[in-house]
């Protein structure tokens, strides 16, 4: 018998909780209508939010229904799960465009095309145009004040100082009025979010079994930690956006080059759909050649391809290459548009290289060396670089050394780099 979709989510560690519904039955012999919601409270998403989006990829290939919900009306409010303090309310306007914003980044993620096609929403459309009284009268009816109280988002922001404001005490209420809206209109059968949503997801259920005498479902995922204590999907920048304006592909590729041995095969489950038979072989080699960096390697290709394209991913990879002693002879113009942005530089002349300069001159209009002096030292030493080749004393730059006609890389032993940048 071939495996189930929640089988699959759990050979992948996906599921922190599980409602107790009979939803492995239901995965097993249902086509089910799976959603899951993101509010507009930014005008990206980062890595903290892939997971569940993931999570509905993997249904959809299981031949599972999604539905992303995006918050239009609930960002105007603030979800309090995972938070210790009110959050700032945003504008009407921001939060639009921070909509539309992210609506472009999750249609990456799914097929609209099929008999399984996702489906895209926005609350707003049904949330914006409900009164307050009908709303309290449908859906607060249904809720106790001591039912809300319980709530792990609510509880936990009581004890503080600060409290809760009643605008966030309510928010569980809307999100179980989406639940029950999909349900309603969609035939929604199955809520998922990150294990800070348990007590949203269960009050929707809540709703709907009263008002419609019948069960539905809810699976939360962890909120992942890196092994060695970091918090996942933050750099000393700040968060890893999806957005390449704000965390450019290549910053996203190196994030994932960089992780620990400890996380790297966790983090292929989670976000790559690389089978666990790839995956375990991937292990092994993690395990006995741990130099050679393949599973790392191919996260990185995986998820930036994924995020951004193949053309970003192969130009990040390249970058990537040629920035830790690689060649210099396949890099695409992407490429070098990457390492623009990460390689500090100087402009130099066209006509300047056409002549001829010496690398000790261009050492010192870098800047890269402290004086001529140094410069000779060095390149006796064979410390110096141009390109990833090593300079002598005779080595003059020519606009033939260029790298796409737009750079040259200086470099000074292991990790001190510079850019000179043509201009004509």
């Amino acid at each position: 018998m071939s495996k189930t979709v929640l089988e699959e989510l759990q050979e992948r560690n996906f599921v922190s909780q599980l409602t107790d519904t009979g939803i492995e039955k239901a995965a097993e012999y249902e086509k089910l209508v799976v959603y899951a919601g993101f509010d507009a409270t930014a005008a990206s998403l980062h890595l903290g939010h892939v997971i569940p989006i993931l999570g509905l990829s993997h249904f959809q290939k299981y031949g599972h229904k999604p539905i992303i919900l995006v918050g239009g009306t609930t960002a105007l409010i603030g979800d309090p799960s995972g938070k210790q303090a009110e959050r700032t309310l945003l504008d009407p306007e921001t939060v639009k465009k921070n909509a539309e914003s992210i609506k472009k980044q999750l249609s990456r993620f799914l097929s609209f095309e099929g008999e399984n096609a996702a489906l895209m929403v926005d609350n707003s459309d049904w949330l914006g145009t409900i009164s307050l009284v009908d709303f309290l009268r449908d859906t607060g009816k249904s809720f106790s004040l001591g039912y809300i109280l319980a709530k792990d988002s609510v509880k936990s922001r009581l004890d503080r100082e600060q409290g809760i404001s009643i605008t966030e005490f309510l928010y569980a209420l809307l999100q179980s009025y989406d639940y029950e809206y999909l349900y309603k209109n969609y035939g929604c059968n199955v809520q998922i979010g990150g294990s800070d949503q348990w007590g949203n997801i269960t009050a929707g259920i809540d709703l709907i079994r009263k008002k419609h005498a019948t069960s539905v479902h809810g699976i939360t995922f962890p909120l992942l930690t890196r092994a060695d204590g970091s918090k996942f999907g933050k750099t000393e920048g700040g968060a890893v956006w999806l957005d390449p304006e704000l965390t450019s592909p290549y910053e996203m590729y190196q994030y994932w080059l960089n992780s620990d041995d400890r996380d790297i095969i966790r983090f292929l489950k989670y976000f790559t759909f690389l089978s666990i038979t790839e995956i375990e072989k991937l292990e092994k080699s993690v395990l006995e050649e741990p130099e050679k960096r393949e599973a790392h390697n191919l996260l990185a290709y995986e998820f930036t391809s994924m995020i951004h394209g193949e053309k970003a991913a192969i130009a990040s990879r390249q970058a990537s290459q040629f920035l830790f002693g690689g060649s210099a002879d396949s890099l695409s113009l992407e490429a070098v548009t990457y390492i623009q942005k990460i390689v500090p530089g100087i402009e130099i002349l066209q006509s300047k290289l056409s002549e001829g300069i010496h690398i000790i001159d261009a050492l010192s209009l870098s800047e890269l060396v402290k004086s001529k002096s140094e410069a000779r030292r060095m390149i006796q030493q064979g410390g110096i670089y141009f390109n990833n080749q090593r300079a002598d004393l005779e080595t003059i730059l020519r606009t033939e050394h260029l790298i796409q006609e737009k750079i040259l890389l200086l470099r000074a032993g292991k990790k001190k780099y510079k850019l000179l940048n043509v201009i004509s």
